[in-house]
């Protein structure tokens, strides 16, 4: 069965951390047990604490009671008192501390009624003392009942004490028992688990560390380029063993392939200078042919330029032709639209000139009107007078009539001045008239020349326009054999880029080539440098 690292080093740490819990566990118990020990010890000692206290109460209560049949004063009764009430709880308590004792319970069952007893005693010589005076108190004690009983509970008690002693002593030797073992766990344990620890970590180290060691070194001596080094056989199964086989495996694969690739290093410089020495010529004959292609590139592009400027002359000779007898047709047109417009303008003219002739009759009829209206105002403004007269002649009757009268001649006098600035203004219109009535004259005649020039206009238009057709015509056939031109020389063009990108594209490649064939003999130059590092 192979025990793996892992496995061993677990191992050898359980083992020693079972060591420790083991000392632990022991250690824990003994510790325990000194506890219980020593409460017990306290315990007792309690125990033995109240039976003395108690000796002592009832050894108050017989000196109050005493005290009392003496002197017959009720304060000497105090300690007999107190004595009472601690007599009865020290007897209950030790009642209690001792429940796990069944010979003590015993004990105090015979010990309370000797307590009681004696209390009864002490009791009856005090009611002696109050009710039949001090010489039957006295009498009574002199039977020496009470010293009876007091002997019967210091027996008892000192019954109880030597059981509790015997106890004491029996669990202080436990006690002691207890310390010495927790001291010797202590004392001999922790060495020998550290001395376990000690073996545990030597035979970890000697079964880890320097076969570790052994193969630090050998990975040292790889590092320095010395592939002879290698790691000594063994028959170990666990992962140490198995680190080592594969550590032998890597050494004399690595040695094997360092072997091939030197073999492989020298072919690949002889591949790499011969493959040099082929695409160099390889890449000056292609240099040369794409300078040939370029400056034949270059005529062609010249060529095609001069077709392209021909092309565009002959298609703006085209245009203007086209653009010119488009002007003559719409300067035909428009010409025949302007002697049309100037027989309306002619037509306008004379219903204009009626028009103005209609005007300056209405404008006489009108300052005929104003002629009566103005005679009308003056009558008016002479009517308001006579009124205003009249009414002067009849006092206060005639007041309103005053009124009537002045607002009459008010409007005498505005439509007087209205009609005067109407009269102007009639007088301004017929000035304008006639002005109108002149100028409509003027302009007829002016018609009448534009319509003969238009006329000659239109004939000169219609001649020019023929003759642009014709060269239109002609200018178009010329632009048609230049873009035919233009169409071959392009596609030669086209022909020739192609032809000169695919050259350049031929002489990047083999200059690719070139300098992956010079990179690739240096690379074999230093795959060569890089393995003669090496000792095989």
């Amino acid at each position: 069965m192979k025990t793996s690292i892992g496995m061993k080093i677990s191992s050898g740490f359980a083992l020693g951390l079972a060591a420790l819990v083991v000392i632990g566990i022991v250690s824990y118990r003994n510790l325990t047990k000194l506890v219980d020990s020593a409460g017990w010890v306290t315990h007792t000692y309690q125990v033995l604490r109240n039976l003395d206290t108690l000796i002592q109460e009832m050894t108050n209560v017989e000196t109050g009671e005493r005290g009392y049949v003496i002197t017959g004063e009720d304060n000497f009764l105090d300690p007999y008192n107190v004595g009472i009430g601690q007599v009865t709880g020290l007897v209950a308590k030790l009642r209690q501390l001792t429940a796990d004792n069944p010979a003590q319970q015993k004990n105090l069952d015979a010990l309370e009624p000797l307590v009681a007893s004696q209390l009864s005693v002490d009791k009856t010589a005090i009611e002696s003392r109050r009710l039949k005076g001090s010489a039957a108190a006295q009498a009574y004690i002199a039977l020496g009942l009470g010293k009876q009983a007091m002997d019967k509970v210091r027996q008892q008690v000192a019954v109880m004490q030597e059981v509790e002693s015997s106890l004491l002593g029996r669990r202080d030797l436990e006690s002691r028992a207890n310390a010495g073992q927790t001291i010797s766990v202590i004392v001999y344990g922790i060495p020998v688990a550290l001395v376990m620890l000690v073996i545990i970590a030597v035979f970890l180290i000697r079964g880890i560390s320097i076969p570790l060691r052994r193969i630090a070194e050998v990975s040292d001596r790889l590092a320095a380029g010395d592939l002879t080094a290698t790691v000594p056989q063994t028959n170990r199964g666990d992962e140490i063993g198995v680190l080592q086989a594969s550590f032998r495996r890597m050494t004399e694969n690595l040695a094997e392939l360092l072997r091939q690739t030197v073999e492989g290093i020298g072919m690949l410089g002889t591949s790499a200078s011969e493959i040099l020495a082929t695409t160099t010529q390889i890449a000056t004959g292609a240099a040369e042919t794409a300078t040939s292609v370029t400056e034949t590139s270059t005529t062609v592009e010249e060529v095609k330029q001069s077709s392209l400027v021909a092309s565009q002359k002959a298609k703006a000779v085209m245009d203007g032709a086209q653009h010119a007898l488009q002007f003559s047709q719409a300067g035909r047109k428009s010409v025949q639209e302007t002697l049309e417009g100037m027989g309306r303008i002619r037509e306008q003219m004379e219903f204009i000139a009626t028009s103005i002739v209609r005007l300056s009759e209405q404008s006489q009829a009108i300052g005929e009107i104003i002629a009566t209206v103005n005679d009308l105002a003056e009558q008016s403004n002479l009517l308001a007078v006579n009124a205003g007269i009249e009414a002067a002649k009849a006092g206060e009757q005639g007041r309103g009539f005053t009124v009537v009268a002045q607002e009459v001649k008010s409007l005498a006098e505005q439509s007087k001045q209205a009609t005067a600035q109407v009269r102007g203004i009639l007088g301004e219109v017929q000035k304008a008239t006639g002005a109108a009535v002149l100028a409509t004259e003027q302009g007829s005649k002016v018609v009448e020349a534009g319509v003969k020039q238009s006329a000659e206009v239109s004939e000169a238009i219609r001649q020019l326009s023929e003759s642009v057709a014709e060269a239109a015509q002609a200018s178009t056939q010329i632009a048609a054999s230049s873009q035919q031109q233009l169409v071959g020389m392009d596609q030669v063009a086209q022909a020739m880029a192609s032809i000169r990108t695919a050259t350049a594209q031929n002489v990047a490649g083999i200059r690719q080539a070139a300098t992956a064939a010079e990179q690739l003999h240096g690379l074999g130059e230093k795959l060569g440098l890089l393995a003669a590092r090496y000792k095989v």
